[in-house]
Order: C-alpha cells, then sequence, then structure tokens
C-alpha cells in the first residue's frame, strides 16, 4: 500500500529528466522524450496493472489526504521554475537538434504532467485550488481548456456535440483540429450565455478567454523583448506540444464510444461505458490515476486517489503513454483499437 501511495511522486522525475538531457547534451535532450515514450510503455507492459485503490475513502486518515494534495499542489511551483529555467537555457543550446529535443522535453513535462495536474486541480471545490489550475493552463496557453472540459465536455461527452470525443474511425490527425478549434468555439459560447445571464458584454474583461489570449500574448512578447526569440520561440513551441499531448489523451479516453439517442431525442446517461479505462500500474502513477478515466466521468468529485478501476468499462491495451505512441500512426491505431471497439459496439447496440 505504501508504495501504491509513493508512487505518485514518480512525475518529478520529469524536470530531473530535462535537467539531465541539458546537462549532457546533445542528443540527451531527447532523454525525457525516450522515457516518456519508450520505456514507461515497455515498463507497463512487464509491470502490469493494479486494480485497487490508491487512497483511503476521503475522511478516514488526514495525514494521507494532505500528501495527496501537497503532491498537486508542489508540482505547481516545479512547472513555473522549469519553464523559467527553460526560456533561459534554451539559447545556449548548440544545434537545432539539441534544441528541439529539449523544447519537446519541457513540452512533455508541461503538457503530459502539468495539464493533468490543472486538470484535477480544476475539478476541486476551493478557489484556490481553480487558481492554480488556470496558473497551469495559462502557462501552456490553453486556458479555455477549463472552461469547455468542465461545462461542456462533461455533459456533452460521447456525443456529436463534444469536439473532444472522436468519432469512430477517426485519425488522430483529423481529430486535432476540430478537438482545437472546436473546443476554443465551445468555450466562447460558455463563456458568452455565463455573461449575458450576469448582464455583461462578452467582449468585456470579465470574459476568462479574453485573458486566455492575453496572458500567453503578454508573456511571448516579452520573453521576446527581454531574453530574445529563442526565448520566445520555447513557450510557444512547449504550449503547442503541451496542448497536441492533451488533444492525443481527449482521443484516447473516448474514441468511437457514442452514448445512444432514446425515442425522446435524450441522450443516455454518462456511464463507465463510454469512456477507456486502464488501470497500468506505472502510467497511472505518472498520470494521477487519469486513466482511470471511466469512473472520473461517472463520479467527477472524486480525487485521483479514489479513482476505482472499472472493469464494466472498455479496456484499452496499455497505459496512455504506448496508447499516444500508437495514435500518432493511424494505421497501428486501427489495427489495434477497431476490432476492440467493433466488440463494444455489438454489446451495447451502438450501430458501427
Amino acid at each position: 500500500m505504501l508504495i501504491r501511495r509513493l508512487g505518485f511522486l514518480l512525475p518529478l522525475v520529469l524536470p530531473v529528466l530535462v535537467l539531465v538531457g541539458y546537462r549532457l547534451g546533445g542528443a540527451w535532450n531527447y532523454l525525457t522524450a525516450w522515457w516518456a515514450f519508450a520505456l514507461v510503455p515497455l515498463t507497463d507492459t512487464l509491470v502490469g496493472i493494479d486494480t485497487e485503490v490508491a487512497g483511503p475513502a476521503r475522511g478516514s486518515s488526514q495525514g494521507w489526504e494532505l500528501y495527496f494534495d501537497a503532491v498537486l499542489i508542489a508540482w505547481v511551483p516545479v512547472q513555473f521554475a522549469l519553464l523559467l529555467f527553460a526560456v533561459v537555457a534554451v539559447g545556449t543550446i548548440d544545434g537545432i537538434g539539441a534544441r528541439i529535443g529539449f523544447t519537446l522535453s519541457v513540452g512533455i513535462v508541461t503538457g503530459g504532467i502539468g495539464i493533468v495536474v490543472a486538470h484535477e486541480l480544476g475539478h476541486r471545490q476551493g478557489r484556490g485550488a481553480r487558481v492554480l489550475a488556470g496558473a497551469l493552463l495559462s502557462s501552456v496557453a490553453y486556458l479555455h481548456f477549463y472552461i469547455e472540459h468542465n461545462q461542456g465536455h462533461h455533459s456533452r461527452v460521447g456525443t456529436d456535440r463534444d469536439p473532444a470525443s472522436a468519432r469512430p474511425g477517426e485519425t488522430f490527425w483529423r481529430f486535432l483540429p476540430r478537438a482545437v478549434f472546436g473546443g476554443i468555439a465551445s468555450a466562447w459560447h460558455i463563456e458568452a450565455a455565463r455573461l449575458r445571464l450576469a448582464g455583461q458584454s462578452r467582449y468585456s474583461a470579465r470574459n476568462r478567454l479574453v485573458w486566455a489570449a492575453a496572458i500567453p500574448l503578454a508573456v511571448t512578447l516579452c520573453l521576446g523583448a527581454t531574453l530574445g526569440a529563442p526565448a520566445a520561440s520555447l513557450f510557444v513551441a512547449q504550449a503547442l506540444i503541451a496542448a497536441s499531448l492533451l488533444e492525443l489523451v481527449n482521443y484516447v479516453e473516448h474514441y468511437g464510444l457514442t452514448r445512444r439517442r432514446g425515442a425522446d431525442g435524450r441522450f443516455e446517461r454518462v456511464g463507465v461505458e463510454h469512456s477507456w479505462n486502464s488501470s497500468q500500474r506505472l502510467s497511472n502513477w505518472v498520470t494521477f490515476n487519469l486513466q482511470r478515466h471511466s469512473h472520473h466521468h461517472v463520479q467527477v468529485t472524486r480525487r485521483y486517489q479514489e479513482l476505482e478501476h472499472a472493469p464494466g468499462a472498455p479496456q484499452l491495451p496499455t497505459g496512455y503513454a504506448g496508447m499516444i505512441v500508437l495514435a500518432l500512426v493511424p494505421p497501428l491505431w486501427r489495427r489495434v483499437m477497431d476490432p476492440r471497439l467493433a466488440r463494444w459496439q455489438a454489446e451495447h447496440g451502438v450501430n458501427a
């Protein structure tokens, strides 16, 4: 049980790998990418799954509750320290290949871990947690995700109204622009409706999407003016990488799973069967149990350490790290996932 809980410290390895890669130089700047998308999938296969709950029921162990919260909160200064280091250090790296590797590694950390932490904090009730979530999302220029995910995706998942739900047979490369621009458009409509009810203009400073655009733009301009083009370019590039990783995860989580519409035109209630589940031990530590996504959609207020393995949900063959690699190569993805999707459709009476 102790190892199961201490495993959530594993994400802290990633920023260390970025620093090690920078210190060793050259091709070592790709070390984080190799760790995330080669070593983790391989280890997932060897270690296998863990179907137990990581943390105790809320209120039963105050000490462990504080630990699980502290792991998340500690990530915020770690990410901002890494970004500060990165924008200063990138200009000292010789060679375009090494710079690309360094930037890729930073984006893997800010997207693969930072957005996951922001997602968890964004579902908390406290204002402080949501402010931290907003800060993390602003650092990757994806603050609109907080609005669209909480108020759009969770109610529309598994329908053609949800830009974050991949259609059956849809490749990631076709899904990506629809998810990005559809998500922004959805967030805009949600925010406009909120402001209209409050008697405010959608173009006022109270529109959170105005700040979602203004903050990253201001940071980019300030970095360019003070540290030069390499720093500004790194900030923009790591944000693009982080956003792409988020959408890769969205693609994996709901690929092809659709909710049936009743005779009254309403969609069936969201169940564990509308998200792909994975309880791979290692990658669940790295992603704070995000892979137990089926349970998350059914009980949104459950904290990451309380999420349960959902045996009744469709199961991924491996963790997110391995599935992301497959998603980048559509023929491999469809060869692995389409037969699983076809079985799910047959079991749930959903037309292909």
